[in-house]
């Protein structure tokens, strides 16, 4: 009976330090007194749990607060300590990489973004990908040891249980375990790895235009296009964790397996996506005689894309010809989403949403046509951050997970344990 007794006490003890924690992140400060009323505890149980947390790093005790205007002794504050910890959020893409860094209150202490050469090799890409991450981690003056948790967001098919990819046509050189295997031998900590546009799904969601939706789509559109999907107001994966890879649908766009692009691309991103874009606004260029900005084109590269955006944006006639006609391609496959899921929001993201309200209104044009009732179209307001913000948003729901809901048991994990887990 003791034993039972001492278990059920240590348990009591954890739910209590997991209350006070989570309403401590919630607030600047509190007094010892408002947060017993606020978790419901007394005041003895908060100030057991607070001693522990104290001698754990995770909250410390303030003087005083002398602005109070109650009669008597003021108030002593308590605080959590955010600066307890960091976490790092992680972006690597053909075009750049970015590394974001924030104390565990979610408030980014330090972040950088690096272009990436044409073609650069898999290795090189990670190679850089630590340096920049050392650099961050130096500039905030905090050590390796004081990371608690990295995420990573790659373009591609991802298995996050097992910290792979799968197949990634755009960067090849980083399939295969190379990602989580030179950041966790560089880190020490626990580094997990996911497709990127379902970070950045999870990235709007927490910090773009405080969007709460329960169902609601984000649909990266690109070289490649693929989809987020939240239902319920969580994350769809599907069955094989490539829920919402939009681009390969075929239903809508002409080709065949005779015809599929060598660059892997599916038959949606091929009809919609930054290859056909190019295509098109050069022939919408030499349809307008504009022989200066097809002459741009031709030998842009992959810098063309960019290009097109831009001319769209200052209202070029070819470009925007172009949009208008992808727009409404883009368009049947956003009915196709709405007929099977009817989400509340479709959100662009990627680098398409640079063109705005100009994009929107082409493709609303489109779907006023349609039959059914269309979901709110925006565009993303983090841009090409969404993903690093949505890696920060996994990395802290781990630590919440693991280390502040302290009932739940211990991460599992392929990877090296936090220091001092």
């Amino acid at each position: 009976m003791d034993g039972i007794v001492a278990v059920g006490t240590e348990f009591m003890r954890e739910l209590n330090s997991s209350a006070i924690l989570r309403q401590l992140r919630a607030e600047t400060s509190m007094s010892v007194s408002a947060l017993a009323k606020a978790v419901g505890l007394s005041r003895q149980a908060v100030t057991r749990s607070l001693n522990a947390l104290e001698s754990e790093g995770l909250i410390e005790f303030e003087g005083p607060d002398r602005e109070s205007t109650r009669a008597g002794r003021p108030a002593q504050l308590v605080r959590f300590r955010a600066e307890a910890g960091y976490v790092l959020g992680l972006s690597i893409s053909p075009q750049d990489l970015r590394v974001a860094l924030a104390d565990l209150g979610g408030t980014v202490a330090g972040s950088e973004v690096v272009q990436l050469p044409a073609g650069v090799r898999g290795d090189e890409a990670v190679h850089t990908l630590l340096d920049t991450v050392r650099r961050v981690l130096e500039s905030a003056a905090v050590a390796s040891d004081d990371v608690w948790f990295t995420s990573v967001g790659a373009p591609g098919i991802v298995d996050p249980a097992a910290g792979v990819i799968k197949l990634i046509p755009s960067m090849p050189g980083l399939a295969g375990d190379i990602l989580v295997r030179r950041l966790a031998e560089t880190l020490g900590g626990p580094v997990y790895l996911d497709n990127d546009v379902k970070l950045a799904t999870q990235g709007e969601r927490w910090r773009g235009a405080e969007r709460r939706e329960d169902s609601l789509v984000m649909v990266h559109w690109g070289e490649r296009v693929g989809a987020g999907i939240v239902l319920h107001g969580e994350l769809y994966r599907g069955a094989s964790n490539d829920a919402g890879d939009v681009g390969f649908l075929d239903l809508l766009a002409e080709s065949s397996a005779a015809t599929r692009s060598p660059q892997g691309l599916g038959p949606f991103e091929e009809w919609v996506g930054a290859v056909e874009i190019v295509r098109l606004a050069s022939v919408a260029a030499e349809r307008c005689g504009d022989d200066e900005f097809r002459s741009r084109l031709a030998g842009a590269g992959e810098r063309a894309l960019g290009i097109v955006l831009d001319a769209v944006v200052d209202g070029a006639p070819a470009a925007l010809e172009a949009i208008d006609v992808v727009a409404g391609r883009f368009a049947k496959g956003v009915a196709a989403i709405r007929a099977v899921l009817d989400p509340r929001l479709i959100v662009i993201g990627g680098p398409l949403a640079r063109c705005g309200e100009t994009l929107l209104a082409a493709v609303r044009r489109q779907l006023d046509q349609q039959p059914l009732n269309q979901p709110a179209l925006e565009v993303s307001t983090l841009g090409d951050d969404a993903v690093v913000y949505g890696a920060l948003h996994h990395s802290l729901e781990e630590i919440d997970r693991t280390t502040f809901d302290r009932v739940r048991g211990p991460l599992t994990t392929t990877t090296a344990p936090r220091k001092g887990a």
